[in-house]
């Protein structure tokens, strides 16, 4: 269509081009204007207001906590000077001073309710340290003097004819593994089964008189287990006998709750589907047990049984009354004495030779000896829950 077509609709690109009229007024149609208004003035921000903003976004410094401690040894290390130094004083004062400096600092910078978190953070902290601390200290003494003979003549030679130096503990670790090899094969049957007993088939009066039982053993002194296993020998074979496995009869005594118990709460929390499970497809209930129940809790069943055997390898009390003192290798527990590493360390610290110092050596040596064999118990317990151990919900 022409542009001169006086029948055309003019279209908004006409109106775009076509410049705006103004009216009588000075007004211009089609455009409106706002009055303007001024910017909205901004609230004004009281003193208690600011502080509590700059409370909310300060924080103590990554170092804070070298500093608390420093100024604790600072402060404690001038009071050691004029007192004398005194270790454990030295330790509690310096925490004390350093838990004072990080609460009054934090509530300066950080307000009450951050300065009360770091000071319950820092208490559980420093009692961790003070829990930790007498068990290094412990490790540090036992591996420090056990070095000095922990050698191959050590675990090679016995102490038969041996008086000063020189000797071993050959026949101490030999009586100490046999002996806990007998109270485990003792022991594990046992506890297992009477574990079983009370979750799987116990009810009634019976099982709580097992309970009962068992949680009375758990917290019998070890010297109780001792005198029953040497009462309980010398009515059949008289007074002041000695064999080895009247030792491995007090440390079952000991070790049968233990077991009990951690094998009950490992069956426990086997979920009930897995039983109901088996049942549905008729399985008897002996048969779901071997084949269902106890693999399916086996790994925390070798656990606790680890854990048993740690606890009473190194009892010394029991095995002082049961197995005696004995010089020379004996490897048939049902004919004489035989040593333990328990009972040698003991011994040695206790009558030692002349001059005494190689009888020290040896005996913190045993306790060395001992501690590692814990320590290799519980890798064995730890490796075998995470190769075989289920996670159960």
């Amino acid at each position: 269509m022409p542009e001169d077509d006086p029948m055309r609709t003019p279209t908004s690109r006409d109106a775009q081009q076509q410049p705006a009229q103004a009216d009588g007024n000075g007004a211009v149609p089609g455009r409106r204007f706002e009055p303007s208004e001024p910017p909205p003035a901004k609230p004004e921000v009281s003193v208690h207001e600011r502080r509590a903003h700059m409370i909310a976004t300060s924080t103590l410094p990554s170092w804070w906590l070298f500093v608390a401690f420093g100024v604790g040894v600072l402060v404690m290390g001038l009071i050691m000077a004029a007192i004398g130094f005194k270790p454990a004083l030295m330790i509690a004062g310096t925490i004390f001073v350093a838990g004072l400096v990080t609460v009054v600092w934090s509530g300066l910078v950080e307000g009450r309710r951050r300065a009360m978190d770091r000071f319950v953070t820092f208490t559980v902290g420093s009692a961790f340290v003070l829990a930790v601390t007498p068990l290094i200290s412990l490790l540090y003494t036992v591996v420090s003097r056990g070095l000095a003979r922990f050698d191959a003549e050590f675990f090679t030679v016995s102490m038969r004819g041996i008086i000063s130096e020189g000797g071993g503990a050959y026949h101490a670790i030999l009586g100490t593994l046999i002996i806990t090899g007998l109270a485990t094969l003792a022991a594990v049957p046992i506890g297992v089964m009477c574990a079983i007993y009370l979750q799987e088939y116990g009810t009634g009066r019976l099982k709580r008189a097992i309970t009962f039982f068992v949680d009375v053993m758990t917290g019998i002194p070890s010297i109780v287990a001792g005198l029953f296993a040497f009462a309980a020998f010398a009515l059949f074979l008289g007074p002041g006998i000695r064999l080895g496995v009247m030792g491995s009869v007090a440390l079952s005594v000991l070790m049968i709750p233990i077991v009990v118990r951690s094998t009950e709460e490992m069956l426990r929390i086997v979920p009930m589907a897995l039983r109901e499970a088996s049942y549905a497809l008729g399985v008897p209930k002996w048969r779901t047990i071997v084949k269902v129940v106890l693999p399916t809790a086996l790994a925390g069943i070798v656990t606790g049984v680890m854990l048993s055997i740690a606890r009473i390898i190194g009892e010394t009390a029991p095995l002082l009354i049961t197995t005696g003192v004995f010089s020379s290798v004996n490897v048939d527990p049902f004919n004489g004495r035989m040593q333990n590493l328990a009972v040698f360390a003991f011994n040695e610290y206790k009558s030692p030779g002349v001059p005494p110092e190689p009888s020290f050596e040896r005996a913190w040596a045993a306790a060395l000896t001992l501690i590692l064999i814990v320590m290799v118990l519980n890798i064995v317990a730890r490796l075998v829950y995470r190769r075989y151990g289920t996670e159960l919900r």
